[in-house]
């Protein structure tokens, strides 16, 4: 048998879905090479194989096993101890950046906590306890109830590092962390505290420069003569956003000259009525959508809410986040039934809508409501899923992450032009002809692993170079004949016929 069979049914039998713990174990293991690698790193795998995974000696299958999305967080905390550093740090900073999914799913607490407090990086000495805490904050794997819990945490090393969410703390939790029982953590508050103190961050404001300064001007306290400055220097568009804009520049920025300006400044809810009025008979029609967008009383959750919204247009990939809890569940119903589309495409990235909301949404007549929905709420239904997937393809990698997308119904895309969309037509099971013979490879590969195959076809597909892949990864394959492909694969060994 030719040895150009041995990768492609590796690879095969590593991401088949009918492979049991016995066989997919045989692959733990170095002499699997590149196979047993993606294999720990890129599909779900059962409890026996996790624990070879994370019993391994060689630390390469502990590292892959630790970017594992698949794997429930739960079964990797062994790796937050793990002797090496680079394990500690492939956990802590989960898929690369280029790679991150939209949503990234958060570790467990105990995992976090050890990260967040460990005195070492590893016994290797490869990387800095530090080093592996960077990763983990830029890994957007630490969530919002964490982050919330973290002032008021047992180890002071938390409490601590709460500081450096200075603005994010409520005035309690800020007041505590000033007065705290451990100096270091009481030395961390005042430190971090100048954010909220105008003349500190005036005095700071130099030392910044041109690429932070406007985060300083749209988040910090600002000065009367920090404001005026802005002003004279042309630099207000960080004020727009900034919560603590005082009330006089606000006023000013309705008015500016520059409509984008007021564009930004339309919806803040520390507007005064008579501004709002005034805003919603500005001359741009952008200022007056802006403003009119929603009655008052309004709220600067409401206001983060549409804003992450406005502008992003349907071909928007922006991280999800988890809910912060505000707006309130009722708010976002309202804005569902709203005759703004703006409104409506809010109410769609909010999880917690109704299933009544939600099938209304899906038929919505603006297709960003549709496409948000799609991508965000649970219960979108799969016809949406699918129908997005096939119309707007940036959404697709994270489309095919999401538990409801359908992997039936896409018999009538069999002659798609689209590859992407013939890939998932020919690895429907309800297809009655995969189309094994199609000019690309990935359509032959998914073709191949359909599950509708007669056991005459799959072992011709076996053999075959161009579709060896797919037909090991075929959940009919026998498991014995997996056991017979690894002993060839991994020990020489002869393969019997296929009974």
């Amino acid at each position: 048998m030719s040895d150009s069979l041995h990768e492609p049914w590796l690879r095969g039998i590593a991401f088949n879905p009918a492979a049991p713990s016995d066989v997919l174990i045989r692959l733990v293991d170095s002499a699997a090479g590149e196979a047993g690698l993606l294999m720990c790193a890129d599909r779900d795998l059962p409890d026996a194989v996790i624990d070879a995974a994370l019993n391994h000696p060689d630390r390469v299958i502990r590292r892959a096993l630790a970017r594992n999305r698949h794997v429930d967080p739960a079964r990797l905390a062994s790796l937050a101890t793990d002797p090496s550093g680079i394990v500690r740090g492939w956990l802590a900073g989960g898929a690369p950046a280029h790679l991150r999914p939209r949503w990234v799913r958060p570790l467990p607490d105990d995992v976090l906590v050890t990260l967040l407090t460990a005195r070492d990086g590893g016994e290797d000495g490869t990387l800095t306890a530090n080093e592996i805490v960077g990763a983990l904050i830029s890994s957007r794997q630490i969530p919002l109830a964490f982050h919330r819990s973290m002032a008021g945490h047992e180890h002071p090393q938390l409490r601590e590092r709460a500081t450096w969410e200075w603005q994010s703390l409520t005035a309690a939790q800020r007041e505590a962390l000033l007065h705290d029982p451990d100096p270091t953590v009481r030395k961390a508050a005042q430190e971090h505290s100048w954010v909220l103190d105008p003349e500190r961050v005036e005095a700071r404001l130099p030392s910044y420069g041109s690429r932070d300064k406007p985060f300083v001007l749209g988040r910090c306290a600002l000065s009367p003569a920090v404001v005026e400055r802005c002003f004279e220097e042309g630099t207000v568009h960080p004020l727009t956003r900034n919560p603590h804009t005082p009330v006089d520049a606000v006023v000013r920025l309705a008015r500016h000259p520059e409509a984008q300006i007021r564009v930004l400044i339309a919806a803040r809810p520390d507007l005064g009525p008579d501004l709002v009025a005034e805003l919603r008979e500005d001359p741009v029609g952008e200022v007056r959508i802006r403003a009119s967008l929603h009655p008052f009383p309004r709220t600067w959750a409401e206001y983060w809410a549409i804003d992450r919204v406005v502008g992003h247009g349907p071909e928007c990939t922006c991280p999800i986040t988890e809910p912060t809890g505000e707006p309130s569940p009722d708010w976002f119903a309202a804005c569902a039934v709203s005759e703004e589309p703006v409104l409506r495409r809010v109410a769609a990235r909010f999880p917690g809508l109704p299933a009544g909301l939600v099938a209304t949404l899906a038929q919505d007549d603006d297709e960003e409501v549709r496409i948000l929905l799609a991508c965000h709420h649970p219960l979108a239904p799969p016809h949406l899923l699918l129908n997005v997937f096939v119309t707007r393809p940036v959404h697709r990698p994270h489309l095919l992450t999401l538990p409801a997308f359908p992997r039936t119904g896409w018999a009538r895309f069999i002659d798609h032009p689209d590859i992407d969309v013939r890939v998932l037509a020919a690895a429907d099971p309800s297809l009655p002809g995969p189309p094994v013979k199609d000019a690309d490879e990935s359509v032959r590969r998914a073709a191949a692993a359909n599950p509708n195959l007669t056991p005459e076809a799959l072992e011709a597909l076996l053999v075959d170079t161009r579709t060896a892949e797919g037909a090991a990864a075929n959940p009919s394959l026998p498991v014995p004949r997996m056991h017979a492909l690894l002993d060839h694969c991994l020990n020489g060994a002869a393969i019997p016929p296929s009974s």
